[in-house]
């Protein structure tokens, strides 16, 4: 096993740059991000979008992937989007629902 190089709440922090251009609010608050492995130098990403059909797929995936990639000691990337458990609003934080004028 090797010892993870980065921090995770670093990748999380460092996540919050990458935005959801359409609906103006990053990916973590938004509640996107479902799993984050750090394996030595290795960081993957398990995550989903609002949509099966955002025509923002891959530039969102492209962003997690250079954003991460800027991070001292990560050398490899994998970013994993999924569908299930499909997102619903219930998942962003405050800050997201604030943001995006979402209320519960």
């Amino acid at each position: 096993m090797n010892t993870p190089l980065v921090a995770q709440n670093l990748v999380l922090r460092t996540l919050r740059q990458v935005n959801d251009p359409e609906l103006d609010c990053n990916i973590v608050d938004l509640g996107l991000i479902y799993d984050i492995q750090i394996e030595g130098t290795k960081v993957r990403v398990v995550m989903t979008l609002t949509t099966p059909g955002c025509p923002m797929h891959e530039s969102i995936r492209w962003g997690v992937h250079n954003v991460l990639l800027s991070l001292e000691g990560v050398e490899e990337v994998d970013v994993d989007i999924v569908w299930d458990p499909p997102w619903n609003p219930a998942m962003m934080t405050p800050a997201g629902r604030e943001r995006t004028g979402v209320l519960f």
